[in-house]
């Protein structure tokens, strides 16, 4: 089973494993890996978001896009890189809106492992990269896939606050509904795009708000010093 380290995942979507479209997907990444391509994150990360966050323990959801594709970043969480990498620009600025909206410190590191160990689902719509080659492995059938990840969250969970930065995670969290859970919508962290208003979205702490008025834990978003 492809999510046996994650069986309440594997219980909703096990299903999906089954069908053609994702067939052809592990197909596609199996002559990649044939052809001596490398693909970020290694195969065992592939679902580690899944494994990190069970989907009843799911109080967040960030929605980014592509895995980082270079050397040593991605480890199968959005916006995460592994212990001793640089910390990329959008996560650069995701600790800016931190500080300024919750006083929480910026840390050294860009490990995100302790977010999604609280129900910080940290999910990209797609799932792997070539390595060098942004955006490679889109349209290959991770997003069908991530999109009925989405659909699981929305009909079996509540009381969930998604952050949707971008239009991009805005277009895929179309389908949420908000009577049920928290969305929240804001330009990406992006160096691009965050001055036109992800700086003062003030989403960590309306996302706190929100789990603790529902009787749900809010998220200690301080990342401990050492990744």
């Amino acid at each position: 089973m492809v999510l046996a380290q994650a069986p309440s995942w594997q219980a909703a979507l096990g299903e999906q494993f089954e069908q053609p479209y994702m067939q052809r997907l592990m197909q596609f990444l199996q002559t990649q890996a044939d052809q001596q391509k490398v693909i970020f994150p290694p195969s065992e990360n592939w679902f580690h978001a899944f494994e990190a966050t069970p989907l009843d323990d799911v109080k967040v959801v960030i929605l980014g896009q592509d895995p980082y594709h270079q050397l040593g970043q991605a480890h199968g969480l959005c916006f995460s890189v592994q212990p001793g990498v640089k910390v990329p620009p959008s996560l650069v600025n995701i600790y800016k809106e931190l500080y300024s909206d919750l006083g929480v410190e910026p840390v050294s590191h860009g490990y995100l492992e302790s977010w999604a160990q609280q129900g910080v689902l940290l999910l990209n719509s797609v799932l792997t990269v070539e390595q060098g080659a942004a955006g490679s492995h889109q349209g290959k059938g991770w997003e069908r896939f991530t999109d009925e990840v989405i659909r699981v969250i929305n009909a079996r969970c509540q009381y969930v606050v998604f952050m949707l930065w971008g239009s991009y995670a805005q277009k895929k969290g179309a389908c949420i509904d908000e009577g049920r859970h928290l969305v929240l919508k804001a330009p990406h962290p992006s160096p691009l795009s965050s001055y036109r208003g992800f700086f003062g979205c003030q989403h960590f702490s309306q996302a706190n708000d929100y789990l603790t008025q529902q009787g749900r834990p809010a998220i200690n978003w301080q990342l401990p010093p050492q990744g």
